[in-house]
This record gives structure tokens, C-alpha cells and sequence, in this order.
């Protein structure tokens, strides 16, 4: 199974932890590049850090803070991640089908366990289309 990349600020330290269980538990190999406590922390370090090791590895990479947003728009700076804000299962399974999304942002303070749960699963587990889907995400950086 592929390494799989997580992060959070303070308010996405639970969840995150939650999920780096579970999937240890399932077989999966995880990365935690922090935050490491709850207490206050800028979540653009985290985003940072985790986007630098998927790009590396062309691994995939699920950050969390409290709302998910802040973590989807940093982690979406950087040229070849395709960050995606899920809240529901449909759309973890579309931004991979459809959007090859390689990280998944989820919110700690909007997502319940069992749904953030359901939601990684499904990210996880969804593969690609490629086809029509890949001219269009060729399409997504615009020219210089």
C-alpha cells in the first residue's frame, strides 16, 4: 500500500491522529508531518511540508484544520497538487475519478469522525479515470 501523507493545525490535531490509527490499522504506511499538540499554530507550515512530500513521492496526502479551508487554499499554491475541501464521500470519490485530487482537505470543526472516516476510505480507494478527465485537468494551469 502507498504511503499515505497527513498534517493538521491545533484544531485538526485529533482528527488527524484518529485517522493516522485507522489506517495504520488497515496496513497502510503513514507519514504525520505535525502538528504534533493542539496547541495555537499557523496551518500554511503544515500544508507546506506535506505538499513538498507528495510531490516527492507522487504519493497522496490528507490535511486537516478546522474548517478546511485555509489548508485547501495553501496546499493548492503549489504547482502539481490538486487539493480537494471534501465533505462527503461523493465528492472524495469525485475529486480522485474525475480531478485526480492528490490531497484530500478535510474540516476537524465541520466533519464528524464516522464521516471523516468514510470520506478518507473513499478517497483512498478511488483510482483515476484519466480519459476526457486528464485534458482537463492539462487544463488547469494556465499558460504563461
Amino acid at each position: 500500500m502507498p504511503v499515505v501523507h497527513l498534517a493538521s493545525d491545533h484544531a485538526g490535531h485529533a482528527l488527524k491522529d484518529l485517522i493516522a490509527r485507522e489506517l495504520a490499522r488497515l496496513g497502510f504506511t503513514v507519514t504525520d508531518h505535525g502538528t504534533d499538540s493542539c496547541e495555537s499554530c499557523d496551518y500554511p507550515e503544515f500544508a507546506h511540508k506535506l505538499c513538498d512530500a507528495v510531490l516527492a513521492e507522487k504519493g497522496r496526502g490528507i490535511l486537516i484544520c478546522g474548517s478546511g479551508i485555509g489548508m485547501s487554499m495553501a496546499a493548492n499554491r503549489h504547482d502539481g497538487i490538486r487539493a480537494a475541501l471534501c465533505t462527503t464521500e461523493l465528492h472524495a470519490r469525485l475529486s480522485r475519478l474525475h480531478n485526480d485530487a492528490n490531497v484530500l482537505c478535510l474540516g476537524a470543526r465541520i466533519t464528524g469522525d464516522e464521516l471523516a472516516l468514510a470520506i478518507v476510505m473513499a478517497f483512498l480507494e478511488t483510482d483515476f479515470e484519466g480519459g476526457r478527465h486528464q485534458r482537463r485537468i492539462d487544463k488547469i494551469t494556465p499558460s504563461a
